[in-house]
This record gives structure tokens, C-alpha cells and sequence, in this order.
């Protein structure tokens, strides 16, 4: 329990105290009187003695509030009190409908807003936050015609020396009694609150997770000794910074949507100070409203440790090339699918199973592999990465498990493989055996070496396609299934609008930045940009935006410039079909040729005219004739 200490301004009210703890033995540890010009001196002297709510009065109470951080508990006049001033200020006036000022601190006073109706009277308050205040307002009061005024020492000696009729705001017992029982009342409500935040605080101490503690903005209050250690020298700066400033990996939509109490928690692997963590942010609720959240991290650990020999391997591996350097954080992942993707990519990061990404050409696959390696198990090792195509199979052999291949220059690291449908069958049965039982065979070494190798492999055969060569005997039945537990799919650019708008900026900015040249998008421009297909994904807007900005003679580049660019470029009988998707497997849509205007205008016309070629004519203004030779120019059946 805490020291209750009662400080007040006349020693009347001591005797009343007395007179109440008689009575019941509220908990006050402390009582005495004091001088409203002393009043900051007594309270922190009281502090000092160790308490932890004051009891006081008036300006007092206000004073004592604005300087110390102590809880302050203020003594207000009872409705019954004020009642029997308002009755014995009528008596003295001696008027019908007296004007009555109320004169004091506003925190001395009950609600009075129905005592004209009630006592017949006109009720004037006038009320400051200061002694200098306190007589401008009792001088106030008698210049606008108040027949009597009610309040504390200074209102009363201001009126007295102008010789104007006043009573003092005398209190009865009832206004101690109900700050005696409210300072009790907060008294076990903050010994309940410590007693819970030590709870808390021991298990924070003793936690082996890691723990952070975040208000409803998102900034961190609290942070435990687990924290701090994961976190390094960065462990103790982080109090009151946000939490995508310290956890950059963090989904900031989930973090929103937690922290508005729109999802009831968010789980995901992320990497905090290079330790990867498996992390469960929950919202702190009371009530109904969200008051914060607590992110959990535990480290995820090594099922085996790499060695010593192993770290200086790598960093000769590093020299050599053999890095990955993606991120999650450094793809556009404003859309929703993209974000469901990655969401999933950090997922499988933490398991060592061997994952399968599939996509469209030019889409960000080896990127989403490096990601995958530096949040995974393996991000210590080196990252070795291969094609598969155009390789014949005794060059995938010893490629792969030569004694200068993947397996012995990656191991304790990942091996990525591109278009690994274009591996041979012996190629297929070895990666088999090195997933399944970590084991591989090298002309050069007798026997069977183990190894501890992540594989990612990629492709971009739709997933059926790569069935129907399993159906066909192309690709090892078993290695599909090894392969397709952890399946990827990267969605194209045309299904990330949000996205698309984003990486137009960026290149356009980036280009712009590398051959020192300023250039804007008009509107149009822009929209024929997200309105264009992209079937060869990021590559193919990389090497459009790059040459865009190259050769374009004005500073304002049009649609007229991007769509001719785009038709020079990429002409429709040229990009349809595209190259490993054939038409039955195309998705729709995955083509949107170039159009001009007049192919527009045209084709416009005929779905009007439900195929009328006269009527066609006629509608655009040209001759039969006409129309057959730019239906031809344009392909148009």
C-alpha cells in the first residue's frame, strides 16, 4: 500500500480530518498545513518522505500538480456545501434574486449549473489558475454588480478591503470524507497496476523470447534484455523509434492492421540485426479499443552450425561471386498478391526444404531466391547459382557434382537452378539424391560425400506443364513431389497494377539519374505504360524504361513516343506467343499488343456494326475499299 498524505490550508480542516479518521480509519499517513506560497517545497518534502498520492485543495492542488509528478487527489466542495453558502449569502443580501459570485480555482467547486433555478438566484463564477488571478477576478466580480461573493483567502481578503460583503468557501466534512475514499480508491488501483506491471516486467526478465512493447502509433515503449541482445548496440537506442524503423522486414500493412484491431494477430520470419526470428505481433486490447501491440521474436536456429573452416570458405566464396545480394525489402511489393507472395517467401526462408519458383519469364525469380537464402538457415554459406539450359547432361553433371561443381563450393549454402525442367534424367535422379539424403558422387572422389545444401529451383513452364512432362517421363516423378511441397508462384506484372505504377517511377528516375537527364511522363504516357502487357515482366520494363529515357529527343515524353517505342520494340508477331508458354497454357491477357488510334477506331466500329463491313465504312467516313486495306494492314479478321 502507498503514503496517502493530506496537505491543506487551514487548520480547521485538520481538526475535520481528525474528526473523520475517528470515525473510519481511512489510510492518510500525513496531515498537515501549509502556506499556498510554500505549497511545491511541502509536496516534494512529502515525496521525499516517500509518498505517493496527496490530498489538497484550490490553487494549492494546482500548483502542487503543475510542478511534481506526484498523483493529486482535490478536495471539491459538495453540492450540499455550496447549497448552504448560496442560502446563507441570500439571507445576508437580503435581496430576492441576489447576484452571487463564485469566486476560486475551478477544481474547488462541484457542478453548479441548475443552483439559479433551484435557489431563485443569478449564479456569476469567475474562476482562475493563480493567486495574482484570483483578486483580478474577485476585483472583476464586484465591478459587474455581484450583490455577495463566495471563495477562499484571497477572493474573501480582496473583498473585505474594498468593504464588499463575501463568505468564505467553509467546507464540511462530506468534501474530505470523498477525497479521503478517492485517494484509497487510486491508492489499490496503482498497487494493482504495480503489482501487475512487476508480473509483467519478470516475465519480460526471464523471457527467452524477445519482446517488444508498442503504443497505438506503432513506437516502441519497451523492449526486454532478449531484445536488446538480438538486436546489438541497436538493442538499447530503440525505445520511442517506430517499429518499420528498427524491423525493416515487417509487413507495415499487417502492422497497421494489428495495431487497428482489424486482424486478430500476424505471424511471420523475418531478420532482426542479421538473426533470423520467427516473430507473432498481437494487439493489445482494453475493452474494445486496441492500446498497442507486443511483438514476440524467437530465433530460429541452425539444425547444423556452420564451422569455422566453413566461415572462411564463404568469405573466400564471396570474392569469387558467390552472393546473394536481394532482399526482401528491395522488391515493389505494393500489391496484394505480391505481398501474399512474399509473405509466404519468408515462410519457407526458414525451412530447409528445397522450394520451387515458378513464374513468367523476366519475373523477379532469382531475386525471390537470393531473399529466401539471406532470411533463411543458410544465409551464412555461399549462394551458387546455375542454369540448367543449354547445357548437355554430362556438363549439368559436372556442373553440379564435379569437384569444382555446385554441391562442393555451396555446401552449407543454397544452390539455385534456372529452368530446372531442362535438366537430364541422370542430372534429375543425383539432385534427387542430394535432397533426400544430403548425399552426392563425383567422378573425382571415391564414395559418397554428404552435404547440407539448400536447393531452390525456378522455372517458368506453367506448373501444369511441368505435370505433363512428369506424365511424359521428361521429368523424375519423385524430384516433382520433392520439389512442389514448397511451390512459389510469382505473380506477373499485369496482376500487380500498384506495383507496375511504382517500378515505372522508379526506373524512369533511375534511368533519368544514370545519363543526367530530366524527364516526365505525361498522363497519357503513363497510362499506355499500365495498360501494356509486359510479358517479359521486370526484364522487359528495365530494358524499356532504360532506353526510353535514352533516346528521348524532349524533355516531356508522350504516348505518342511510348507507343511507338513499343511497337518498334516489341511487335505483336513477335512477342505472340511468348517463347515457353504455348497458346493453350497462356494465361489471358498475357499479350496486350500496341494498338493505334485508328486500329482502336476500327475495331471499335465493327463490334458496333456487329461485323458489317458497309456499315462499318459508312460509320468512320471511308470507302469499303479503305477499310478492307487497313482491316489487312492491322490483321484484323
Amino acid at each position: 500500500m502507498g503514503k496517502i498524505v493530506l496537505l491543506v490550508p487551514r487548520e480547521e480542516m485538520l481538526y475535520q480530518a481528525h474528526n473523520i479518521l475517528q470515525e473510519k480509519k481511512y489510510a492518510i499517513s500525513d496531515m498537515r498545513m501549509i502556506q499556498t506560497e510554500n505549497a511545491v517545497v511541502e509536496a516534494r518534502s512529502a515525496i521525499a518522505a516517500g509518498a505517493t498520492i496527496i490530498i489538497a485543495r484550490g490553487l494549492q492542488a494546482s500548483i502542487i500538480k503543475q510542478y511534481t509528478d506526484i498523483p493529486v487527489v482535490e478536495i471539491v466542495a459538495t453540492a450540499q456545501e455550496m447549497a448552504l453558502l448560496v442560502v446563507k449569502a441570500k439571507q445576508i443580501v437580503g435581496k430576492t434574486k441576489p447576484i452571487i459570485a463564485v469566486v476560486g480555482v475551478k477544481n474547488m467547486f462541484c457542478d453548479m449549473t441548475y443552483f439559479e433555478t433551484i435557489y431563485d438566484i443569478k449564479l456569476r463564477t469567475y474562476f482562475a489558475s493563480n493567486g495574482a488571478g484570483l483578486e483580478e477576478q474577485a476585483k472583476l466580480a464586484m465591478e459587474e454588480g455581484a450583490d455577495l461573493m463566495i471563495g477562499g483567502d484571497v477572493a474573501v481578503a480582496t473583498a473585505k478591503e474594498a468593504g464588499f460583503p463575501s463568505l468564505f468557501l467553509s467546507m464540511t466534512e462530506d468534501s474530505l470524507r470523498m477525497a479521503f475514499a478517492m485517494a484509497e480508491s487510486m491508492d489499490f488501483a496503482m498497487g494493482a497496476e504495480k503489482r501487475s506491471n512487476a508480473q509483467i516486467e519478470a516475465l519480460l526478465d526471464y523471457s527467452f523470447n524477445g519482446v517488444v512493447n508498442m503504443d497505438r502509433n506503432g513506437v516502441i515503449t519497451t523492449v526486454n534484455p532478449v531484445m536488446r541482445d538480438i538486436l546489438g548496440p541497436e538493442g538499447e537506442q530503440i525505445i520511442g523509434r517506430r517499429m518499420e524503423q528498427v524491423f525493416q522486414d515487417i509487413d507495415q500493412g499487417k502492422l497497421v492492421r494489428v495495431l487497428e484491431g482489424r486482424d486478430e494477430s500476424y505471424s511471420s520470419f523475418m531478420q532482426a540485426n542479421g538473426t533470423p526470428v520467427f516473430a507473432i505481433l498481437a494487439p493489445v486490447r482494453v475493452g474494445d479499443e486496441v492500446e498497442g501491440a507486443i511483438l514476440t521474436c524467437h530465433k530460429v536456429k541452425r539444425q547444423r552450425p556452420v564451422k569455422e573452416r566453413d566461415h572462411a570458405d564463404g568469405n573466400h566464396l564471396k570474392h569469387h561471386g558467390l552472393i546473394a545480394r536481394g532482399s526482401f525489402s528491395s522488391l515493389v511489393q505494393n500489391s496484394r498478391p505480391m505481398q501474399d507472395c512474399i509473405h509466404l517467401a519468408r515462410l519457407y526462408s526458414q525451412s530447409q526444404q528445397p522450394v520451387l519458383i515458378l513464374g513468367e519469364t523476366g519475373s523477379e525469380l532469382r531475386l525471390m531466391a537470393e531473399s529466401m537464402h539471406n532470411a533463411g538457415l543458410y544465409n551464412d554459406g555461399a549462394f551458387f547459382s546455375l542454369t540448367c539450359n543449354g547445357l548437355s547432361g554430362e556438363e549439368q553433371h559436372d556442373m553440379i557434382f564435379g569437384d569444382k561443381g555446385a554441391v562442393f563450393l555451396a555446401n552449407e549454402g543454397t544452390i539455385y537452378m534456372e529452368d530446372v525442367e531442362h535438366l537430364s534424367l541422370s542430372s534429375q535422379y543425383g539432385l534427387y539424391q542430394l535432397i533426400r539424403y544430403k548425399t552426392g558422387s563425383s567422378r573425382d572422389i571415391a564414395g559418397t560425400v554428404h552435404f547440407h545444401i539448400r536447393i531452390m529451383a525456378s522455372s517458368t513452364l506453367p506448373y501444369t506443364r511441368l505435370w505433363e512432362m512428369v506424365e511424359e517421363g521428361r521429368f523424375r516423378r519423385d524430384l516433382f513431389y520433392l520439389l512442389s511441397g514448397l511451390k512459389l508462384q510469382v505473380p506477373p506484372l499485369r496482376e500487380r497494377p500498384e506495383d507496375l505504377e511504382q517500378l515505372i517511377e522508379d526506373l524512369l528516375k533511375e534511368s533519368c539519374d544514370q545519363y543526367s537527364r530530366y524527364h516526365v511522363l505525361t498522363k497519357g504516357a503513363r497510362q499506355c505504360l499500365k495498360e501494356y502487357g509486359w510479358p517479359g515482366n521486370r526484364i522487359q520494363l528495365d530494358s524499356y524504361m532504360n532506353r526510353l529515357v535514352l533516346t528521348a529527343g524532349k524533355r516531356s515524353i508522350d504516348e505518342i513516343l511510348v507507343r511507338a517505342m513499343l511497337e518498334e520494340l516489341y511487335p505483336p508477331k513477335e512477342i505472340s506467343p511468348p517463347g515457353e508458354y504455348e497458346k493453350e497454357d497462356r494465361p489471358a491477357g498475357l499479350i496486350k499488343p500496341v494498338q493505334s488510334e485508328e486500329e482502336r477506331q476500327i475495331r471499335t466500329a465493327l463490334a458496333k456494326c456487329s461485323g458489317n463491313r458497309e456499315r462499318t465504312a459508312k460509320s468512320l467516313k471511308i470507302s469499303k475499299a479503305t477499310l478492307w486495306r487497313k482491316m489487312k494492314k492491322y490483321n484484323i479478321e
